[in-house]
């Protein structure tokens, strides 16, 4: 039986904690699930999911972002050509699922790829201008602030 500590991820992410808080919640016998996947940083605000769905082909996943949600599923369509002769051991988990990602606020999905059985997708965190930290002039003057004589009357 595997777990898997998520801690680090705590220091050296930003823009998952809450992700990893569900992931901790989603497993608590630490079986980590199927599909298997893995979750990276490529850079100051890009991050990679990256989901083994080895035996699934490109029309077989979808890939659906609402609101903060990641929803990847993979469904196998039933091919009679496929039925050649009769399995005797199935090792190759052909089984549909369906992964949900939590993101944090601001991260958007950038691109997605299927690239030798492995689907890769790309999350960027797009901080907009208003919510990004300004630096704020500090003033040296020996001025008081004015105070408007309307303010001085409504405080009497």
């Amino acid at each position: 039986m595997r777990t898997y500590d998520l801690t680090p991820f705590y220091r050296s992410t930003v823009g998952f904690d809450r992700l990893f808080s569900l992931l901790d919640r989603a497993t608590p016998d630490g079986s980590p699930g199927y599909p298997p996947y893995n979750i990276e940083r490529t850079g100051e605000n890009g991050y990679r999911i990256t989901v083994a769905v080895s035996g699934f082909a490109q029309n077989e996943l979808s890939i659906v972002a609402k609101e903060n949600t990641l929803v990847i599923k993979g469904e196998k369509t039933a091919n009679e050509n496929d039925k050649q002769g009769e399995v005797l051991y199935r090792g190759i988990a052909a089984r549909a699922f369906e992964r949900a990602f939590q993101l944090a606020d601001f991260v958007a999905v950038k691109n997605a790829s299927l690239e030798n059985g492995l689907l890769h997708v790309d999350l960027v965190r797009e901080i907009p201008e208003a919510k990004k930290p300004r630096s704020i002039p500090i003033s040296t003057g020996t001025q008081a602030p004015q105070v408007e004589a309307s303010t001085e009357k409504a405080a009497a």
